[in-house]
C-alpha cells in the first residue's frame, strides 16, 4: 500500500515494486487505487484482508490478531446442551442444596467448586452415565453447567469424599425439602433393598475388613459370582427417594429394619408407617416397626413351611369388598381383643387372577409333556430325567410320587394353587387405616420397584469399578441424588425422564468470538419447553449469557 500527494489530497493505492528488464531498476506498478485517503471504503478494505486470510495458517492468523496486526472476525466457536442440566440445576437450588452445601463448606478451606463439582457429577449420572473421567470431556464439550466451565478429575473425587462426610446433613436437608417445599406426603415411607455388582479381578481383592462393602451375596442382578453391595431406599408415596443406605453385599434384609428405623428416628419424625414387603417380615422386625408409636404395612407369604400351608387369615370366612379400582377386599382380625391380636387385609385382584389361571395351564400342559417323554425311557436314562423333572422349581411343584415310584400330576396340588389366583395378603398394626388405604398403601410399593430399576437402567449404578469402600458409598449417594431429581422433575410436569430429554435437549447455547470479546447466546425456547419450566417454577435461560461490555473491551 502506498500514498502519493496530488491537488492537496493524498490518495492511497495498491502498488506492486516491478525490476525494469532494460534499465534494471525497481519502480511501482499500480494495481488499484483506493481513491482519497480521507474517503477509504472500510468495509471494501476488510473484506480484501479476509481474502487474503483464507490463504493463511490458522495460527498465523491468530498471532496477527495478537499483534493487532489483524482485526478479529466473528467466528462461531461450539455449543453446549444446557435445557437438561438448566431444569436439574434449578431443581437441585429449590432442594435447598446450594444452600445446604455452602453451609457446610463454611468450616472447610476448600479452593475448588465442591458445590458445583458435586452438581456436574449428579447431572452426568441423569443425562449420560459413565466414568469419572468422562465428566471432564462432558463438562468441557458437551453440557453448559453454570460457573463451571472445566473440571479436573482429581476435584471430583475430592468433592466425592466430601459429600460422605456430609451426606446425613444433605439427606436430612432432603427430606424436609421434600415434605414442606414440594408438599409431598411423608407419614407413609417405603422401604425396598437391591443389590449391585462389582468389577473386580479375582476373590484376593476382597478385604478382610468388615467394614468392606464387596462381600458375595444373594445378588438380584442374576451375578452371584461378582462381589455384591446391599443399597436400600426409604421412597415417599409420590415415588420421590428421600434416604438410601449401603451395606456390605452379604447383609440379609430382615437385619436392615433396625438400622433403618434408627436412622429415621433420629429426624424426629411425626408418625410414620413404614411399608415393606414379605422379605422383611418377621417378629422381631414387626416389634421394631411398631416401636414409638410408629406402625407398619408388611406382605405376608401365602404359603407356610415346606408343605405350603396355608395361613390362618386365609382360611377364615368372610365377604370381600369391590373397590372403585376393581380389586376386592377382605379384613380378618385374628385374637381379637388380646394382645397378640393382628390385623390381616386379604386382597383379590381379578384381572391377576386371569393371568394366574393362564400361566399355571401352560405350566400344566408342559409338566404332562413331560411326563409323557418320561413313561417312553427306562433304566438310568428314565432315573435321572424323573430326578430333575421332581426337582424343577417350575414343574416339579405340580409332580407326586405314587407309592410305587411312578411320578404323576398332582391335581390336589394344582386345585390349591387355583385358589391362590389373584391374591396377596397384607397386615399392618395400624388400627386407624381404613382396610382401603392399607391395600392402596401396600400396592404403592411398586414405587420402590420403580427406583429400583432406573438406579440401573437410567442412572446406570452398575457395574461399579471404585474398590474402596468411601468411593463405593459415595458413587450411590451420587445415583441417589440423580435418582431425586429426576423424579421429582417427572411427579411435577408429569413427563416421563426419557420425555422430558426429547423436550429439553434442543435448547442449547453457542458461543461466538468477535473483535470485542466472547459472546454466549441460547435460542428461545419454545411453547412446550416453557411449559415443563413454568411446571417445575423456573425461569427460563438467559439469551445472552455472556456478552462483552465497553469496559472490558477497552
Amino acid at each position: 500500500m502506498r500514498t502519493t500527494k496530488s491537488g492537496g489530497h493524498e490518495y492511497v493505492s495498491l502498488a506492486h515494486n516491478e525490476r525494469d528488464p532494460k534499465s534494471g531498476q525497481s519502480r511501482a506498478n499500480i494495481l488499484y487505487k483506493f481513491g482519497r485517503k480521507d474517503r477509504l471504503d472500510a468495509g471494501e478494505l476488510k473484506r480484501l484482508i479476509a481474502s487474503i486470510a483464507r490463504f493463511l495458517d490458522p495460527e498465523d492468523i491468530e498471532t496477527l490478531r495478537e499483534d493487532g496486526t489483524l482485526e478479529r472476525v466473528f467466528e462461531f466457536l461450539g455449543a453446549k446442551r444446557i435445557g437438561v442440566t438448566h431444569v436439574l440445576d434449578g431443581v437441585w437450588k429449590r432442594l435447598g442444596l446450594t444452600d445446604a452445601f455452602e453451609r457446610l463448606l463454611e468450616e472447610r478451606a476448600f479452593r475448588t467448586p465442591i458445590e458445583r463439582l458435586l452438581f456436574a457429577l449428579v447431572a452426568q449420572r441423569a443425562v449420560a452415565p459413565g466414568s469419572k473421567l468422562s465428566v471432564e470431556s462432558w463438562v468441557a464439550d458437551e453440557a453448559h453447567i453454570e460457573r463451571l466451565d472445566q473440571v479436573d478429575v482429581q476435584q471430583l473425587y475430592r468433592a466425592m469424599d466430601f459429600l460422605l462426610e456430609a451426606h446425613d446433613e444433605i439427606q436430612r436437608e432432603v427430606f424436609w425439602s421434600v415434605s414442606n417445599l414440594f408438599n409431598l406426603e411423608v407419614d407413609v415411607i417405603f422401604v425396598d433393598t437391591t443389590s449391585t455388582y462389582f468389577e473386580i479381578e479375582g476373590e484376593d481383592d476382597l478385604g478382610d475388613d468388615e467394614e468392606d462393602l464387596r462381600r458375595r451375596g444373594h445378588s438380584k442382578d442374576g451375578r452371584p459370582d461378582l462381589a455384591q453391595a446391599v443399597i436400600g431406599f426409604a421412597v415417599t408415596r409420590d415415588g420421590i427417594p428421600v434416604r438410601c443406605w449401603v451395606w456390605p453385599g452379604n447383609t440379609v434384609d430382615v437385619k436392615l429394619v433396625d438400622e433403618v428405623k434408627r436412622d429415621l428416628n433420629e429426624w424426629k419424625l411425626g408418625r410414620v408407617v413404614m411399608v415393606m414387603d414379605t422379605g422383611f417380615n418377621s417378629e422381631a422386625n414387626r416389634r421394631t416397626l411398631q416401636g414409638a408409636g410408629d406402625a407398619y404395612i408388611l406382605g405376608e407369604r401365602l404359603r407356610l413351611g415346606p408343605n405350603g400351608t396355608l395361613p390362618e387369615a386365609l382360611k377364615r370366612p368372610g365377604r370381600y369388598k369391590v373397590l372403585t379400582s376393581g380389586l376386592r377386599i377382605k379384613e380378618v382380625v385374628l385374637n381379637r381383643d388380646s394382645v397378640t391380636a393382628r390385623r390381616f387385609v386379604v386382597v383379590h385382584n381379578p384381572g391377576q387372577a386371569e393371568r394366574d389361571q393362564a400361566k399355571r395351564i401352560d405350566i400344566v400342559m408342559e409338566t404332562e409333556c413331560r411326563l409323557a417323554e418320561l413313561s417312553q425311557l427306562d433304566g438310568t436314562q428314565h432315573t435321572k430325567m424323573a430326578c430333575d423333572l421332581r426337582a424343577h422349581r417350575t414343574f416339579g411343584r405340580y409332580v407326586r410320587q405314587t407309592k410305587t415310584g411312578m411320578l404323576k400330576l398332582d391335581k390336589t396340588k394344582i386345585q390349591q394353587e387355583a385358589k391362590l389366583d389373584g391374591k396377596y395378603l397384607v397386615s399392618t398394626s395400624d388400627d386407624h387405616l381404613s382396610a382401603e388405604d392399607v391395600v392402596m398403601g401396600y400396592k404403592q410399593l411398586i414405587e420402590i420397584e420403580r427406583v429400583n430399576r432406573d438406579l440401573k437402567h437410567t442412572v446406570d449404578v452398575r457395574p461399579v469399578y471404585h474398590r474402596r469402600s468411601d468411593r463405593i458409598k459415595a458413587h450411590v449417594l451420587l445415583c441417589w441424588l440423580a435418582l431425586l431429581l429426576i423424579r421429582i422433575t417427572e411427579t411435577e410436569t408429569g413427563h416421563t425422564w426419557h420425555q422430558l430429554q426429547t423436550i429439553l435437549r434442543p435448547l442449547s447455547v453457542a458461543y461466538h468470538q468477535s473483535e470485542h470479546g466472547r459472546i454466549a447466546q441460547t435460542n428461545a425456547p419454545t411453547k412446550t419447553q416453557k411449559g415443563v419450566l413454568d411446571a417445575l417454577h423456573l425461569k427460563a435461560p438467559a439469551r445472552f449469557m455472556e456478552i462483552p461490555t465497553p469496559e472490558k473491551a477497552a
